[in-house]
């Protein structure tokens, strides 16, 4: 089975610049991948693929290649919230991105550390890497900001939940 991933022309040129990610991929999954305007991945295990999209969908999503490598098990999920679905305006967008980080990441800091979490924030997306346990809370944490809840108020949500 073969599957095609497109991702960002900044991140292709990430891996293009060093091959350890390929060597450790198809070492670790028994998968052949091919860098060309796209990802592309031959392999024969059915679930093993669905598992190597969401680590080059990671990847494409502005998270480390260590931190997309968390997908291969499959207790952990990809999420990939729109900020678009939130606000419009690219200044709007730009506010809302601003506020899931924090004054200097602490509150995606905070998310993390509560959710057992990676968040990415990267061009109009927010990124959530996490056990399926715990994907609830996270988005809901998320949720809350993008729709204005104050960072005092998912604090509290985080810490009581």
């Amino acid at each position: 089975m073969i599957e095609s991933i497109a991702i960002p022309e900044e991140r292709i040129k990430i891996l293009r610049k060093n091959d350890n990610w390929k060597k450790t991929l198809e070492k670790l999954t028994n998968a052949k991948i091919e860098l060309n305007d796209v990802v592309s991945i031959e392999c024969e295990d059915y679930f093993m693929l669905k598992r190597l999209v969401l680590v080059i969908k990671a990847f494409g999503r502005g998270f480390s290649f260590d931190d997309a490598l968390d997908l291969l098990d499959e207790d952990y999920q990809l999420e990939i919230i729109n900020v678009k679905d939130y606000g419009k305006s690219k200044e709007r967008q730009r506010v809302l991105k601003g506020r899931v980080i924090g004054r200097g990441g602490r509150i995606k800091k905070i998310i993390e550390e509560n959710c057992n979490a990676k968040i990415a924030v990267y061009g109009k997306t927010i990124g959530i890497i996490c056990k399926s346990t715990e994907i609830g809370k996270a988005l809901e944490a998320i949720d809350m900001i993008l729709s204005g809840s104050k960072h005092s108020t998912v604090i509290r949500f985080l810490r009581k939940s």
